[in-house]
């Protein structure tokens, strides 16, 4: 492509394309990707980093709430904006907009029944296991999308999520010492 061309495809709002339809956005893996892995990243690291400072059940379920909630429709909101950016027009938007806010929910509503079932060290094994099989699922449904051999990008994304997941291990466990040590707990 020249720099005069443009791709008709990428840009809704100048292009000749035609928007997609609701069942396109409803297949479209993309509505979905963005976040349940957040979705899924996020709550294995408070699950984790939380049940490593042992909190207890309530302030991990209050946090898996909280995201399940606040933290959705916030990302939702930055969802719907860029696809109106993008000249999806306001109901397509809309339409993606709840696609992503139902998956996110939906996955976060799992990992509170771990919590909630579960004796807390166990909850933090089985949701941390939960998490990552899941990671691998989204990462080889990209994969095999793009049409990409699925180990490279199962295992990029694996490694994402073990950094994130080890930095909410050691911040938990670090703020457990400092309370437990300082005397503030």
């Amino acid at each position: 492509m020249t720099d005069g061309q443009v791709n008709m495809g990428m840009n809704r709002k100048g292009g000749d394309a035609r928007p997609p339809s609701r069942w396109s956005e409803f297949a479209n893996l993309r509505n979905y990707i963005f976040g349940s892995s957040a979705a899924i990243i996020t709550d294995i690291s408070l699950i984790v980093g939380l049940g490593s400072a042992r909190t207890g059940k309530e302030p991990i379920l209050a946090g898996l709430l909280t995201i399940a909630v606040a933290d959705n429709i916030s990302d939702s909101l930055g969802i719907h904006m860029y696809k109106e950016s993008e000249g999806y027009g306001q109901k397509l938007s809309l339409f993606s907009t709840l696609l992503n806010f139902l998956s996110r929910l939906l996955i976060s509503c799992t990992f509170v029944a771990i919590v909630l079932v579960l004796p807390m060290a166990h909850a933090i094994v089985v949701g941390l296991i939960w998490g990552l099989l899941l990671i691998v699922l989204i990462s080889y449904l990209i994969s095999r999308s793009n049409r990409e051999k699925p180990l490279k990008e199962i295992v990029i994304h694996l490694l994402v999520a073990v950094v994130v997941i080890a930095l909410s291990l050691y911040l938990g466990r670090a703020i457990a010492t400092y309370f437990h040590a300082t005397g503030r707990a």
